[in-house]
């Protein structure tokens, strides 16, 4: 298995800051989503490895690990890369992710959690959901002896709801993920655990993670996009059609719309949770280009409209 360097992949530097990275990210993740790129199965790829770089560069524990690692591969490296780089060593002398190792630590086997091939192979050997057979450790709490689980999400299935794939015990469990949630949600899963010293099963809790969206910002049940349209349409109005989770929705541009003005397209937002039919809003910003080159009698037209004003 070859390792991957996340800083690479986002073309910061390893000492960068969380802004400098989230900057990094987005960029990126316009170029590259499904969206701008369809049927293009390398783009779609690329753009997997940026969420994934990002889901590990953004979160300060993961972040953390994962310098452990380069370090030690990069010892292993200098010493003249005898054999393979022995991961499974060194994820055990590190300590599984979610648990101490300590007694009273207990183990369920989460291999299809993530489903889909929504991370690689070496991130599931670092940080868990890994190879067939592994297992993930949580630490079970003293009162009800629970175990909890991050699962990372996309803002789109945040936004539709959507399933992941429970395995323990032999025993496969498809856990409803509702529409609505954000990060640090919890999710139930009674009896799906191991079981407890009095014999009974334990409840297993997702933890959401919702990732960032490379075109949506949100704030609570509000969501945060912009279009950008040409100096003509922000003079003269027109129509521009906006990206919505749910589909796209035709904007109405108002002549003499200034540039960063934000337009609210209400029930356009984040479903409500628990509360299927309420939602919030979409704001959208409004950025004008300025065309680079214009004819000879754009000129001459902008230059006699100047004598007007």
């Amino acid at each position: 298995m070859e390792y991957r360097d996340y800083y690479q992949i986002l073309g910061v530097p390893r000492g960068s800051r969380a802004d400098e990275i989230k900057r990094a990210y987005r960029k990126l993740a316009m170029q590259y989503h499904p969206d701008r790129n369809p049927g293009d199965k390398q783009a779609e790829d690329h753009f997997k490895e940026i969420n994934e770089a990002y889901q590990v560069l953004s979160d300060t524990q993961k972040r953390a690990r994962y310098d452990q690692l380069g370090d030690s591969y990069s010892q292993w490296q200098q010493k003249g890369a005898p054999g393979d780089f022995d991961w499974g060593r060194w994820s055990a002398a590190q300590g599984r992710p979610g648990g101490s190792g300590r007694p009273g630590t207990q183990e369920v086997n989460l291999d299809d959690l993530f489903g889909d091939g929504a991370f690689s192979d070496f991130f599931r050997s670092i940080f868990g959901g890994g190879a067939a057979g592994q297992t993930l450790r949580g630490r079970p709490t003293r009162a009800t002896q629970s175990l909890q689980q991050p699962v990372p999400i996309s803002l789109k299935e945040a936004f539709a709801g959507t399933t992941r794939t429970l395995q323990t015990d032999n025993r496969r469990v498809d856990v409803k993920i509702p529409s609505g949630v954000r990060t640090g949600t919890k999710i139930r899963v009674p009896g799906a655990g191991p079981m407890r010293s009095d014999g009974s099963p334990a409840d297993i809790y997702f933890i959401m993670n919702v990732a960032e969206d490379p075109l949506f910002e949100r704030d609570g049940n509000d969501l945060h996009t912009h279009v950008t349209i040409d100096v003509f349409k922000a003079l003269l109005g027109g129509e521009e059609e906006v990206k919505t989770l749910s589909g796209k929705v035709v904007l109405t541009i108002p002549p003499s719309t200034q540039p960063e003005q934000v337009f609210r397209l209400a029930g356009r937002g984040m479903p409500v949770l628990k509360k299927p039919q309420a939602a919030g809003d979409l704001y959208v910003q409004v950025k004008v280009q300025i065309p680079r080159q214009l004819s000879a009698k754009q000129k001459s037209l902008l230059a006699e409209a100047a004598k007007l004003k």
